[in-house]
């Protein structure tokens, strides 16, 4: 027998073979769709089902102080002809925008140095002190920066003693970005230390013994290795800053305002839910739309390239 059809038989007769293909063939089991039933039931009824609510809600109107079913673009006519409401959009954009490019400036370093030059030890301890912070409430953390910054606070005190100051801290811009990475400048830092750590080491080895310069292997060969985790991470710190409510408000003082105030104000103003319905899915629209740019700009060229 030819030694090709021997092999067939071999293989034709192997004892789970055509239970192993058939199984292969077969669509997913029961056990399968059991298990992930629960997560199903919890997206429909934790995420797509108040969803779904808000988006109907945003059609209603308001009479006599209460949300009535009806199916009128009004609120969206309203809002989106208003002055105001594009002003506040544009403002809470560009803090997001900006706390995320600051937020990504500033943790490179540090992921850098501890995926380059820490020891795996020193690493891990890092890790852990940049887990840290989430054990806490964010509130708290914000109230602990609000005595901080305030004219009588530590930081104004420690310049009073070399002739600086007093500055303003918060109530402005600057206390709101602080505030903003107060939230999103650990988890930065972490994203970015995982997306470095992977980084090919050969390619780096390769640059210097091609006589390239340390700053132009950081910038030529290892951001670009790294540009995925680098673009995702910025793009966390922007989810988290457009939607932020604490920071603007403890921090910045409600003026001006962002749209997570504005939420709040229209809310409270006249229990104009359908108004706040309207805000709100405009804001997870620029979520999504950022989040597929981002996407797109991360994965982009590797994707043509393969």
């Amino acid at each position: 027998m030819p030694a090709s059809a021997s092999a067939s038989h071999d293989a034709a007769g192997a004892p789970g073979s055509g239970a192993r293909a058939a199984a292969r063939g077969r669509g997913p089991t029961l056990f399968g769709l059991t298990m992930g039933l629960p997560a199903l039931v919890w997206q429909l009824v934790l995420f797509a089902t108040p969803l779904v609510f808000m988006v109907l809600m945003t059609f209603w109107l308001v009479v006599n102080f209460r949300p009535t079913p009806d199916l009128s673009l009004a609120n969206w006519s309203k809002l989106l002809s208003a002055g105001y409401f594009r002003d506040i959009y544009l403002r809470t954009f560009l803090y997001g925008m900006l706390a995320a490019g600051i937020a990504s400036v500033m943790a490179f370093p540090c992921a850098y140095l501890l995926a380059f030059k820490a020891r795996p030890n020193i690493r891990w301890l890092a890790v852990f002190l940049l887990i840290t912070p989430f054990f806490t409430s964010y509130l708290v953390r914000t109230y602990t920066w609000k005595v901080i910054l305030t004219g009588d606070g530590m930081v104004n005190a420690a310049l009073g003693f070399v002739g600086l100051g007093p500055f303003s801290m918060v109530n402005n811009l600057f206390g709101t970005i602080v505030g903003y990475l107060t939230l999103v400048l650990p988890l930065v830092i972490l994203l970015q230390l995982f997306s470095l750590a992977y980084v090919d080491r050969n390619l780096i080895e390769a640059a210097h013994n091609l006589r390239c310069g340390a700053v132009r292997t950081v910038f030529q060969v290892i951001v670009p290795a790294a540009k995925i985790g680098l673009v995702l991470a910025a793009t966390f710190a922007f989810i988290l800053s457009f939607g932020d409510y604490v920071s603007p408000t403890l921090l910045g003082g409600s003026k001006p305002p962002t749209m997570s105030i504005l939420i709040v104000d229209v809310v409270k103003s006249g229990a104009n839910w359908p108004e706040a319905s309207v805000i709100a899915v405009v804001m997870s629209l620029t979520l999504l739309a950022v989040c597929f740019a981002a996407l797109i700009f991360a994965y982009g060229k590797t994707g043509r390239r393969t």
